[in-house]
């Protein structure tokens, strides 16, 4: 555990020093500051505009910089031949790709902090946090970063014998369709055969389903109402994310293993 926890801190470091992180991290902050201007061309869903906007552009940057960065958490490692020297050590294989990803999770971890922080700042200058109270967003937030977790780890997967263009669209297209789960079940169906719902279905099973991260509505953050956040959908959500997540790593060492260097 210790080695993981050597290779995670590292990994930190070196995604730190990324001036592209600073870029995107920059300009989400942008567009959270630009949800004030929008807030205020709206009467009367000022506070929804600007938690719309925000969590939206936390979620989309995030989401960018986990594919990012974690396309290139093997093929970095090969392409520099760093493995090589780190392999020669007392490392094993699945020590090095799970230090990489928990590396990569602090990564996000403090991107999101960074984001929100700002979000907090915009919503204490119009005084929606007040009204709102500001620990309302974290339960939103958190799903955020539940996400970005699943797709640090489908990246991992395809990094570990894939190009970093072709993880970048692996990870990308099941990203999206992620989103649209119950759609495609809606769509087997429609069609009225048993064959195609029975793939629909299957398919809805096998690609991971983003839209369990989507269950907090920006008007119930907004609500002064206590209790409206579901405490059992944020569990299930956080089961679902661990163990997709285990799932996908795990078949990244497996891949991993096999790799003659």
């Amino acid at each position: 555990m210790r080695r993981i926890l050597a290779i995670a801190a590292n990994t930190f470091r070196e995604n730190i020093r990324d001036r592209v992180l600073y870029n995107l991290i920059l300009f989400a902050l942008v567009m959270i500051l630009a949800s004030l201007l929008l807030g205020q061309l709206t009467l009367g869903n000022e506070d929804k505009v600007i938690l719309d906007v925000g969590l939206s552009s936390i979620s989309l940057f995030g989401t960018v910089i986990a594919v990012l960065i974690g396309i290139g958490l093997v093929y970095k490692e090969l392409e520099k031949r760093t493995v090589y020297a780190l392999l020669a050590k007392p490392v094993h294989r699945h020590e090095l790709l799970l230090g990489k990803y928990l590396g990569l999770l602090e990564t996000l971890l403090v991107n999101l902090a960074v984001m929100t922080a700002g979000l907090e700042l915009v919503l204490c200058f119009t005084g929606a946090g007040a009204r709102a109270g500001y620990l309302r967003l974290l339960p939103a937030v958190y799903l955020i970063f539940l996400s970005q977790a699943l797709v640090t780890a489908l990246a991992l997967l395809f990094s570990t014998f894939s190009t970093p263009a072709l993880s970048a669209l692996f990870t990308l297209t099941l990203w999206i369709a992620g989103h649209f789960g119950p759609d495609l079940v809606r769509f087997g169906s429609l069609t009225r055969s048993a064959p195609v719902q029975s793939m629909c279905r299957f398919l809805y099973y096998v690609i991971p389903n983003f839209s369990n991260f989507q269950i907090i509505d920006s008007r119930v953050i907004a609500s002064d109402v206590p209790g409206m956040i579901s405490a059992g959908a944020v569990g299930w959500a956080t089961l679902y994310a661990l163990l997709y997540s285990a799932v996908l790593v795990a078949g990244s060492v497996s891949i991993f293993l096999r790799r003659d260097f």
